[in-house]
């Protein structure tokens, strides 16, 4: 067996001191018993020279990234993962591979079995959950509960589909996500899966998953019928881990292009709703990663925004469905883990400005706090913007980006114009334009509004020169093969229904 010398890593919650777990028991339990999310208990530095990453490549960069975190897995069983994640899923051998046009360099996030970034790090976390279940004698069937705004939910599917000893529901807002979304969950093949639409927003969803895995008298019943829950959402920590590898191998990507110097720094722009992305960005700056603005691209529900200018989080707004939707969220529940941080791993203080969230929807932070953010800058982009910043960019270079990556664009711009910062910039591009076709092609020319999602995303091959991606080609005539809806308030009884077929 291999041994690695690396300091051990243990998970804290962010709602209590109960005792630290390891990377397995966290990746298994997904989300804390307290309702906290797990924490590493220090962030480890990159222990290769920066130089080197420039000759990595993204299975490499991923095993030295992911030891660092994983500390109770061997270097082999890492190694497994990775090499069954990072395969021939992906159509591109970088994985992820970084573009520049018109001065930026978009990080193409989107090249694994479901078109969206959330593929990165949905491909290894079955692996992982099933590695730790082994490592913890874990004789349960393993139910994955997970919400979605569009994305997670196609790639958590796609990524536990006939694993053995699993299961996994999805919820989904039923009139919250793109078509083309929709048809990539409602025709997921698999014995052990289902979808569910619910008649709500994904903050309902969210909020519905969460109250299912604080529910102790549910957790002991599936219990003694041999069910246990874990998340694929970006609370589990076994999700948010991978997120940091494409930022390190981007950073690489550059380096080996010789678009930077070893220890230049760069910014990050990152479209996001949940906060996710950008954290995993803002660990690998803990990580020693030269990164210097965190660059936080909202749609126009700017929660995260506001929170940036004034401190204080509030939810009590309406909620604007856009044409973003993945980002249409106005409870950011990785926040959570850098409020914790800010406050200097105070759970006692975490805990106290969540249970504000949760009474009266908005809470404020303290000024020694908020000077902890100066490395983020927080800025939107309207319906209007969005569009125009498909348009512009495929006029300039015949390059086709998808609203999401539209918004960090376009919010990347203002950051320019407002602080004249030149700094080479990387830029998620979450999702392939193909996944939101009828909102790019509208962009680009009102003339595409009449026709159909399928005739559009034949249409955008041909302008873009881009062949059309395998997962949309395969849904095009894939039958529909779930169709449940249910209530917000009945998300328990789907979930019970559900395990006992």
């Amino acid at each position: 067996m291999e041994t690695r010398e690396t300091m051990e890593i243990l998970y804290n919650s962010t709602r209590s001191e109960n005792a630290p777990v390891k990377a397995s028991e966290a990746i298994l339990k997904g989300l804390s018993p307290d309702g906290g999310l797990f924490v590493p208990d220090h962030i480890p530095a990159l222990d290769v020279p920066i130089d080197e990453l420039a000759k990595m490549n993204y299975c490499q960069t991923a095993y030295e990234v992911m030891k660092l975190f994983f500390t109770d897995f061997t270097g082999q069983e890492l190694k497994d993962c990775i090499a069954r994640a990072y395969d021939e899923k992906f159509d591109t051998k970088e994985i992820a591979p970084v573009v520049e046009k018109d001065g930026v360099f978009y990080l193409e996030l989107f090249h694994g079995a479901t078109i969206a970034f959330k593929d990165m790090a949905l491909s290894i976390l079955p692996h992982l959950l099933t590695t730790s279940a082994k490592k913890n004698n874990v004789k349960n069937e393993i139910v994955i509960l997970t919400a979605t705004s569009g994305d997670t939910g196609k790639a958590a599917l796609s990524g536990f589909a006939d694993v053995e000893g699993t299961r996994i529901l999805v919820f989904y807002p039923k009139n919250g996500v793109s078509p083309i979304q929709e048809k990539q969950m409602v025709t997921q093949k698999g014995k052990n899966t289902r979808v569910v639409g619910i008649r709500g927003n994904f903050d309902d969803a969210q909020s519905g998953v969460k109250k299912i895995f604080g529910d102790r008298e549910l957790s002991q019943e599936l219990d003694a019928k041999g069910f246990q829950f874990s998340s694929a959402n970006s609370i589990n920590i076994g999700r948010l881990v991978p997120q940091i590898v494409y930022y390190v191998y981007a950073y690489g990507q550059l380096l080996k292009k010789g678009k930077i110097k070893a220890g230049e720094e760069i910014n990050v722009t990152v479209p996001t709703g949940n906060f996710g992305n950008i954290l995993a960005a803002f660990y690998a700056k803990q990580m020693g990663l030269p990164i210097d603005k965190l660059i936080c691209a909202s749609n126009e529900n700017k929660v995260l925004y506001d929170f940036f200018r004034t401190g204080t989080y509030d939810r009590n707004r309406e909620f604007v469905l856009t044409s973003s939707p993945s980002m249409d969220i106005l409870i950011s529940s990785n926040l959570e883990r850098l409020i914790y941080h800010i406050a200097g791993n105070d759970s006692d203080k975490n805990r106290e400005l969540m249970t504000a969230l949760t009474e009266g929807g908005t809470y404020s932070i303290t000024k020694s706090m908020r000077e902890k953010l100066a490395d983020f800058y927080g800025y939107y982009a309207d319906e209007e913007e969005t569009a125009e910043t498909i348009r512009d960019l495929y006029q300039k270079t015949g390059y086709v980006i998808d609203t999401h990556t539209a918004v960090a664009s376009c919010v990347y711009g203002k950051y320019r114009k407002e602080t004249g910062d030149t700094k080479p910039t990387v830029l998620a591009s979450t999702a392939s334009p193909f996944k939101f076709t009828r909102s790019v092609m509208a962009a680009i020319d009102n003339k595409y509004e009449e026709s159909e999602d399928f005739e559009l995303a034949d249409m955008l091959s041909q302008i873009s020169k881009v062949k059309m991606p395998k997962a949309i080609e395969e849904i095009r005539t894939a039958p529909v093969l779930h169709n449940h809806l249910c209530e917000k308030d009945e998300m328990k009884q789907a979930v019970l229904e559900f395990l006992s077929k």
